[in-house]
């Protein structure tokens, strides 16, 4: 492998503080991320804590959470519970309170010194995947790429760049691909003419995508995020996306068809990956670590481009925007 592979590893802690042993991982240069989850967070105070003992060790790590509203919702205590993207689309004035979701979720998440929220969802609900659902703003692709682009919108004003996923689209594949390896049976036709509709259209607007673990068999043998064909060939040839690719999550049961956590984080950085997600598995970080080492990885140019340039303040609530935004999801019955 050449040594001019670029890429780097988004990591996770087990919990609400740093241990040794977590500062020790932070520190290789081959860690470019962490990402939260629920067992990291107590409250905003906390969290923004922990958000400044990692930037001690790391100015330049990128942090990261899943923050997208509805079932999918990490930050919870002393945030604003948002509604499930789906049920915005049948509001009268769904693109404008999608865009005022887009703000009130980026601005909480920037307010505790986090980079990202892994927003929006882009799949397509044909009422077929458990794991989309209501996650996701439509079935119809013109609409979901309309609603999703007011959400981007509204993240945007706030200071946060959009991550799109998960593409080509995880909507049609009917098995969990965090414990199962989901496959999209259609044609590349089909798929392009649907799916792919919301990621064409906001390419330009996304500043990150992350691919499903999902295999297309008549486009590829390999999940879209191990595949040079999805990621090179569509999502930068076709598309024209120059934006970063993060992984999905490497320790998903969806991940697995390439063999160890080595074999992942080898697979997806040669297939395009800027970064690639080892979460909930600390053994199988440190073992995707030493490949990133030996292969002599160095991290992507792009991944500045998801840093924040600035946080959104602690008292944020006080802000005139909040109290429109907030009212808006409010008189809509989205919120209490």
């Amino acid at each position: 492998m050449s040594s001019a592979l670029q890429g780097s590893l988004m990591v996770d802690v087990a919990g609400t503080w740093l241990t040794p042993e977590d500062r020790h991982l932070l520190r290789q240069p081959e860690v470019g991320g962490l990402i939260i989850f629920a067992r990291n967070i107590e409250h905003p105070r906390q969290v923004r804590e922990l958000s400044a003992s990692i930037r001690a060790i790391r100015p330049d790590l990128l942090l990261a959470v899943d923050q997208e509203g509805g079932r999918v919702q990490r930050l919870r205590q002393g945030f604003v519970r948002l509604p499930a993207m789906r049920a915005i689309a049948d509001k009268p004035d769904a693109q404008y309170l999608a865009e005022q979701c887009g703000w009130i979720m980026a601005t909480e998440v920037l307010a505790v010194g986090l980079d990202l929220s892994f927003a929006p969802v882009l799949d397509l609900d044909y009422q077929r995947s458990a794991v989309v659902g209501t996650r996701s703003f439509e079935g119809d692709p013109e609409r979901a790429a309309l609603l999703a682009g007011a959400f981007i919108r509204g993240m945007n004003d706030a200071g946060m760049a959009a991550t799109g996923k998960h593409f080509p689209g995880h909507g049609w594949a009917e098995a969990d691909s965090h414990v199962a390896i989901p496959t999209d049976e259609r044609s590349l036709e089909q798929i392009r003419s649907h799916d792919l509709v919301p990621f064409a259209r906001l390419s330009k607007h996304l500043a990150g995508v992350m691919p499903a673990h999902v295999i297309y068999p008549q486009v590829d043998n390999q999940p879209a995020g191990f595949s040079r064909r999805w990621l090179q060939d569509i999502l930068r040839g076709e598309l024209q996306f120059d934006g970063v690719i993060f992984s999905d999550d490497l320790s998903m049961a969806g991940a697995h068809v390439v063999g160890d956590a080595a074999s992942r984080i080898e697979a997806a950085l040669s297939a395009g990956c800027d970064m690639g997600l080892v979460c909930n598995d600390r053994a199988a970080a440190e073992l995707a670590l030493s490949a990133a080492q030996r292969l002599k990885v160095t991290p992507s140019a792009r991944i500045a481009r998801m840093r924040t340039q600035a946080w959104a303040s602690t008292d944020y609530r006080q802000d005139p925007r909040w109290l429109v935004a907030t009212g808006a999801l409010k008189d809509a019955g989205l919120i209490d």
